[in-house]
This record gives C-alpha cells, sequence and structure tokens, in this order.
C-alpha cells in the first residue's frame, strides 16, 4: 500500500496515470456518507451501497415522518447484517430551514421575470403567482434587492429544478419576488434559502427535540447532525439536550456550517463540536462563488489541525440523473480529499437520484486515487508544527505512532481504545496506511443493570479518514495484562489477514497501554 504513493510534486510517468488501481479491501481511507430515501431504501440497494463503501447512513428528517425512517432503518440492519459491514446511523435536523409547502403536490411553472409572492398563509394553494411558506417573519427580515433561492434539495439558480429569486418589494406579511430565471418546481416541500440573511428561528426546533427524544433515543443514534449551526451556543443547547436524554450522552455532535452567520463564528463552533459538514449547498449560495474554494480550505485545516472529522458535501450533484460526474465534479471530490476532508456526504445523489451504489463506487474511487498523492510528509510536518511542544502524553504517542509506521513501511497501525480518543488522534497525523482500531469494551452500570459500552465508539469511527474500528472481546479489558493483550492482538491480526490487509513478513506497529504506559511496538509478522 505504501509503495504505491507518488506525489505531485514528483514528475510522473504519464502513462502510468492509466494503470488501473490494485484492489484493496478498504476501497478508500475517505469514508462516505450516504443519505437514505425513495431511491435508497431497500434492503438490496442499502446492501450494495455498504459494498461500494457506504459507512455512514444519513437520516434527513426534511423528508417524511418517523415512520417512514424507521423502515428504512431496519432495512439497514438487515443490510448491515447480510454485508457484515459496519455502518453508523447520522440524524439530520430540520432546524430553521424554510420551505414552500405545496400541498396539492401539482407541477408549478415560474418564468423569468415574471412575479411570484411568497405569503406565510399556508392555507393557500400554492402556484405560479403565490408559494406559501412555514415561516412568518420573512417579510421583516428581507429588503428590496434580496436575494432568495427556493428549491427541490438542489438549488443553485442554473438548473431548472431550483428558481432564483430577487425581492422588488414588501406588501405587509408578503414579500413580491422577480423570478431570475425559468424553473418547474415538483413536489410537495421546497427548500428556501434567503442569502446573507438572519432568520429568527431557533437551531434546534421543537419538531427536532421531539424526534430526537423519540426516534432518536429508540435508535441510539451515533451522530447529530445540527442544521443551521450559527454560534458555539447551538451546539452546547443541543448537548445539554442529548445529556438529559441517558442513551444520547454518547451521540456526536456535528455541526453543519450553512451560511455566513455559521463561518463567522467557525472558530468557536469548531471547538465545541464534535466534528463539523460544510454543507456547500447553502454556503455556495450564502457566499461569493470565487470565495467558495477558499472557506473549503481554510475550514478543512482548521479541523484537520483541532483533530476532528471535517465532511463535504455537494459534490456529484449531477450524478443524481447521471452515470458519471462531470469533469469539475470528479476534480471537486478529488481536492476535497487533497485538502483534508474525513468524508464525503453524498444528499441528492443517493436520496432520491437514480444510481446511489455506482454513486458511492465512483466517488470511492476518486478519493482513493487522491489519497495516493495526498502528501503526507508535508501534512505531517504541519501538524506537529501546529501542535508545538511539549505535548500531550496521548499526542506524542500518536505522532510517534504514525512516524513509526511510516519509516518501517508498515502495512497496518493497530491500536488498541476504549473511548475511541486514541485511534482518533493517530488517524488525526494522516498515516498513509490503515489504522485499525480495536476498541475494547467497558462495563458500566446504572444501579440497575449492566451494560457494555465500546459499538457506539467503533461506530463513531466509521467517519474519521483511514480509522477502521473491530470490536474486541469485553473479557478483555483495554489496560490489561501483556499476556490478554497478546490474544487481542491475535485476534486483530487474523482479522487483518483475512481481509487481506496484512499477509507474511509484513510489519505492523501497535499502540496500546500495559498498566500505566503507553507502547508503541513495531512487529514482524512470520509465516
Amino acid at each position: 500500500m505504501h509503495s504505491s504513493h507518488v506525489l505531485l510534486e514528483e514528475p510522473i510517468r504519464m502513462a502510468s496515470i492509466l494503470e488501473p488501481s490494485k484492489a484493496s479491501f478498504f476501497p478508500a481511507m475517505t469514508k462516505i456518507v450516504g443519505t437514505l430515501g425513495p431511491k435508497s431504501r431497500s434492503v438490496e440497494v442499502i446492501s450494495g451501497c455498504l459494498k461500494a463503501g457506504m459507512s455512514v447512513a444519513r437520516f434527513d428528517f426534511s423528508w417524511h415522518d418517523p415512520e417512514y425512517h424507521q423502515e428504512t432503518l431496519e432495512n439497514l440492519k438487515a443490510a448491515v447484517k447480510i454485508t457484515k459491514k459496519l455502518c453508523a446511523v447520522m440524524l439530520d435536523t430540520v432546524g430553521p430551514e424554510l420551505q414552500v409547502v405545496n400541498k396539492i403536490e401539482k407541477a408549478i411553472s415560474l418564468q423569468a421575470d415574471g412575479t411570484v409572492i411568497l405569503t406565510p398563509h399556508k392555507g393557500q394553494e400554492a402556484s405560479s403567482e403565490l408559494l406559501p411558506i412555514n415561516f412568518d417573519g420573512l417579510s421583516k427580515a428581507v429588503k428590496k434587492g434580496d436575494t432568495i433561492f427556493i428549491g427541490h434539495y438542489l438549488f443553485t439558480g442554473s438548473e431548472t429544478t431550483s428558481v432564483w429569486l430577487e425581492v422588488s418589494e414588501v406588501q405587509g406579511n408578503d414579500v413580491v419576488c422577480v423570478i431570475k430565471n425559468s424553473a418547474t418546481l415538483t413536489g410537495s416541500l421546497f427548500t428556501l434559502h434567503a442569502s446573507q440573511i438572519r432568520i429568527e428561528l431557533p437551531t434546534l426546533s421543537d419538531k427536532d427535540k421531539e424526534v430526537i427524544s423519540s426516534w432518536g433515543v429508540q435508535n441510539k443514534i451515533d451522530f447529530l447532525s445540527l442544521s443551521y449551526t450559527r454560534h458555539a451556543e447551538d451546539v452546547r443547547q443541543a448537548r445539554e439536550f442529548l445529556s438529559k436524554l441517558g442513551d444520547l450522552s454518547q451521540t456526536q455532535i456535528f455541526a453543519k456550517i450553512e451560511n455566513i452567520e455559521g463561518l463567522n463564528h467557525f472558530d468557536e463552533i469548531l471547538q465545541e463540536a464534535d466534528g463539523i459538514i460544510l454543507s456547500r449547498g447553502n454556503l455556495g449560495i450564502d457566499l461569493p462563488p470565487e470565495k467558495v474554494f477558499l472557506f473549503q480550505k481554510a475550514a478543512l485545516y482548521k479541523c484537520n489541525m483541532a483533530g476532528k472529522p471535517a465532511v463535504v458535501t455537494r459534490v456529484v450533484d449531477s450524478m443524481t440523473d447521471n452515470l458519471r460526474p462531470t469533469r469539475a465534479e470528479a476534480t471537486d471530490v478529488a481536492n476535497a480529499v487533497l485538502d483534508g476532508s474525513d468524508a464525503i456526504l453524498l444528499g441528492a445523489e443517493t436520496l432520491r437520484g437514480l444510481y446511489p451504489v455506482e454513486t458511492i463506487s465512483i466517488v470511492g474511487k476518486i478519493c482513493a486515487e487522491a489519497e495516493k498523492v495526498f502528501n503526507q510528509d508535508l501534512y505531517f510536518k504541519k501538524t506537529v508544527k501546529y501542535v508545538g511542544e511539549p505535548m500531550t502524553h496521548l499526542e506524542s504517542i500518536a505522532s510517534s505512532a504514525v512516524r513509526a509506521a511510516i519509516k518501517v513501511k508498515a502495512s497496518v497501525i493497530i491500536c488498541f481504545t476504549s473511548s475511541g480518543r486514541a485511534a482518533r488522534l493517530i488517524a488525526k497525523y494522516r498515516p498513509t496506511m490503515p489504522v485499525l482500531s480495536v476498541v475494547i469494551p467497558r462495563l458500566k452500570t446504572n444501579q440497575l443493570k449492566w451494560s457494555f459500552t465500546g459499538a457506539c465508539e467503533a461506530r463513531q469511527s466509521l467517519i474519521v479518514r483511514g480509522l477502521f474500528p473491530m470490536l474486541a472481546d469485553p473479557r478483555h479489558p483495554a489496560e490489561s495484562t501483556s499476556s490478554t493483550n497478546e490474544s487481542v492482538l491475535k485476534v486483530a491480526l487474523d482479522h487483518g489477514k483475512a481481509a487481506g490487509v496484512v499477509k507474511s513478513h509484513d510489519r505492523v506497529v501497535v499502540c496500546q497501554k500495559v498498566g500505566d504506559a503507553s507502547v508503541v511496538k513495531i512487529i514482524e509478522l512470520e509465516d
């Protein structure tokens, strides 16, 4: 795996670009989050998605009711059993999302240069002249000349399924807009985005809280994607809410940065959140086009240095209807990897796209190719410099394990962990080989019953680049004697051999705790 690593800065033999890539057990180090929906909710399709490389399933509650999502989740569980591939669950909140309600689901045709009225009177029927919305404060928030986008999951203002409006005047509670492009809106619900305008609605709505405390608790979700995170306080409030729900105190919160307000408070949000989702759909509208790449690079760098997973969205929109991405999209996926993204999130492409499995497969292949030319040496030096000295004990062990693995050309790093923190720190240094995270379950009690922790921690590493979890036997504690550690290590190595990650005479770097000490050791496998 290591020997195939080349750098773009070095001369590449052009013919070598055409050589087929070697098949690998792990399709890519970069993870793929797939949104499950109408076109991707059968056991068969979900199984295909898991085999193609999806490791996190996202449930978007802007669409459908909890019962619908529960059916999909049961199918996911069945697919996990069939494929024997772990998959984490992410609940995506609705948040202060503005929506146009089209109760009768009749197609609405809007013509360029015409006018349309946005009204808070939801009881009215949607038409080419009038669009009812779910918010009565829009007329107070916008002014003449402001930009509004309305679309069906995708809205760039260029395709025919979304429309770009300009506010011409405000009449009481109604907002009169000029239509900038001809479009046809189909379906029962369209998202409305008012560019660079603050919407006075809570980040966690009452509907969100209801869904989290029922569906979320029932299914012990691994991740909460907090839509429209605008301040660090939003994350704190969400965490406080989760902590009261007992079973969800371990759930990780990923702050979704969707507008200028979130961008302005990015540093504080990053400190509070467990990870970041760069929602480039909404953000791409709020930012001038020439600034989008700059935000992406700056945000990913900050996430990388903080050791927190960063997820990029909206990469292959055209694959919603096509079997191949555009050239720009293929390059965009690769650049997201080179910029330091941990995972790629697919929305409409898998939710209602015609080719969910193929999309995941192609995105995975592009990621794998980009990883081969990722400048790990430069990245490692930058990270060490950023962390500074003196390093914490854990940080020192993690960076040493990665440095040792690269020097001896190890095929894999094996890390024993109970909380997952040690493994995430190793992954922070972006080793060129996979990190096998052996999660040791811990026994805990609430005075009424015993239970093991570990499964959730294992699934939560499925969104971190290069981290591949396996659950150890709970009879082996993480800080154990050397003899029990050896038996767990043997199980991990056997798992690696079966998966084709390690073979005879390979070198493996092992990171584990022995008593109070943390140890990094290099072992060479025998026949």
